[in-house]
């Protein structure tokens, strides 16, 4: 399993693998992460989606990684597998998708260090891209690219003009960005349209 102490800001962070006995308290860190922002029935929505993500054999090989802070889970965050169809080269990519942090810990860094490590033990397992639909201001931090459309991967569903830009893109193994293009097709629990809209 693997694991990473990270120090920063006058904490100590543990960032590991999550196994199976933690799946109900990662619900329960996602429901609780978006309850404030986007209500309880959209917070229900994204647990219950972490949940079936676990169980999705096509979504499979999944990363998960929690954050840990004084033995306690305070973040959590997950990639699943992606295909590009219609695309000439052989891409091995993921999606990131989602990321939550406990309310008390959000805006500490704890959700960048989580991406970064994640982003770590994807390259280092042979991801070639990483894919994540999100915030067009927080992802570019970790490096992604907005408008992955604009550089040739179609999302799995439509999104209008406005938002084109949260749909974003990371190269992990150079060469692939202005040679590939295709649509991204995600798991199938993933892959329906309520997952895809504001």
């Amino acid at each position: 399993m693997n694991t990473v102490q990270i120090i920063f800001k006058e904490r100590t962070l543990i960032i590991r693998e999550s196994n199976k006995n933690e799946q109900a308290e990662i619900e329960k860190i996602h429901k609780a992460a978006f309850e404030k922002t986007e209500g309880a029935e959209k917070a229900q929505g994204i647990s219950y989606l972490v949940r079936d993500l676990f169980d999705d054999e096509t979504a499979m090989p999944i990363h998960s990684l929690v954050a840990i802070e004084n033995e306690k889970l305070i973040g959590h965050i997950l990639f699943t597998k992606v295909t590009i169809t219609d695309c000439p080269l052989d891409i091995e990519a993921q999606i990131l998708a989602p990321l939550a942090v406990l309310p008390d810990f959000q805006s500490t860094g704890v959700g960048g260090r989580l991406i970064d490590e994640g982003l770590r033990q994807l390259k280092k397992a042979g991801i070639d891209l990483v894919f994540v639909l999100g915030h067009i201001d927080y992802y570019p931090r970790s490096g992604f690219i907005n408008d992955a459309k604009s550089r040739g991967f179609e999302a799995p569903f439509y999104i209008p003009e406005e938002f084109a830009g949260a749909w974003m893109v990371m190269e992990l193994a150079s060469g692939f960005i202005g040679k590939a293009k295709g649509i991204v097709k995600c798991s199938d629990v993933l892959n329906q349209p309520q997952h895809w809209r504001e």
